[in-house]
């Protein structure tokens, strides 16, 4: 394994390490203000920090890579976390856990339709068979299964637009923009996007609400931390691993959920949830092995 790629995985694992502790802090935040509101503030902060960050403006090689831009900001900001917070209003976040978890499968269809890639090999559908169970497992330890036929479409149309992201992501990188621009550019369409919805939501953006020193906290670590870091931390896993072997860290996305959840809230784990973590940690390791 070349250092290239031993960056690519730490990135993917320090990225889903965070983002499998969001689902806590959007859950605080949500006592207070609407999804849509959540998410804004994310990409302001995100956009804002990454100005910061690199305050030099994105020259375009091309007019046409524009549409690349404004398609990952669609897929993989605006569409993504519209529908996967909108179907928590609808299905539990047990069966959100594992569909979501899907979005591997979606990304290595996506890249093998678009952009021609080698079709995978049985270790990656094994892996995802082992980690899909785990998942399951590990979700509703403790609880029936429970199906909600719209909000478990739109936890299964966010891991469809997951796929999309992730060409266009790919697309993007042959172009040789620096991360950091590209991220914010993503984001800028992302928070474009989003502002059509505003007519269809109640939101007051409660200055007292957010002020508050908890709401604050989390709002700060999910734009600045979540969003602004991650995403490029991302963007360069994918770089250097590629798009489908990155996604397969999704898997662990639950498992740090759960585990977050016993450390800082004093969840209780049952054995059931045992196993489905060690069954999600054997199939992300046949995931990424060798095409067979």
């Amino acid at each position: 394994m070349s250092a290239g790629e031993r960056r690519g995985h730490l990135l993917a694992l320090f990225t889903i390490v965070v983002w499998g502790t969001t689902f806590l802090s959007t859950s605080v935040l949500l006592r207070d203000f609407a999804p849509l509101e959540i998410l804004i503030l994310r990409m302001v902060l995100g956009i804002a920090a990454l100005t910061v960050a690199r305050p030099r403006r994105l020259q375009l090689k091309s007019r046409r890579h524009e549409w690349l831009f404004a398609g990952a900001g669609l897929t993989g900001v605006s569409l993504y976390f519209l529908l996967e917070n909108y179907a928590l209003t609808f299905t539990y976040s047990a069966n959100c856990s594992v569909i979501i978890s899907t979005a591997p499968f979606f990304v290595a269809i996506a890249v093998r339709l678009f952009l021609g890639g080698a079709p995978m090999g049985r270790s990656f559908y094994a892996g995802f068979a082992v980690a899909i169970l785990g998942i399951a497992l590990l979700s509703f330890s403790g609880q029936a299964l429970n199906l909600n036929p719209l909000g478990d479409l739109l936890c299964l149309l966010a891991a469809v637009c997951w796929g999309g992201y992730s060409v266009f992501l790919k697309k993007i990188e042959t172009c040789g923009y620096d991360t950091l621009l590209v991220t914010r550019r993503i984001f800028l369409y992302g928070l474009l996007f989003l502002l059509p919805a505003l007519p269809f939501t109640p939101v007051g953006f409660d200055m007292q609400a957010l002020l508050k020193p908890v709401n604050l906290l989390n709002l700060l670590y999910l734009g600045l931390c979540a969003s602004a870091l991650c995403f490029v931390t991302w963007n360069v896993a994918v770089s250097r691993l590629g798009a489908v072997r990155t996604s397969v860290y999704i898997y662990l996305s639950p498992v740090v959920t759960i585990v977050a959840s016993w450390l800082l809230l004093g969840d209780p784990v049952l054995p059931m949830a045992l196993l489905g973590a060690a069954l999600t940690l054997v199939g992300l390791a046949l995931s990424q092995r060798p095409r067979a």
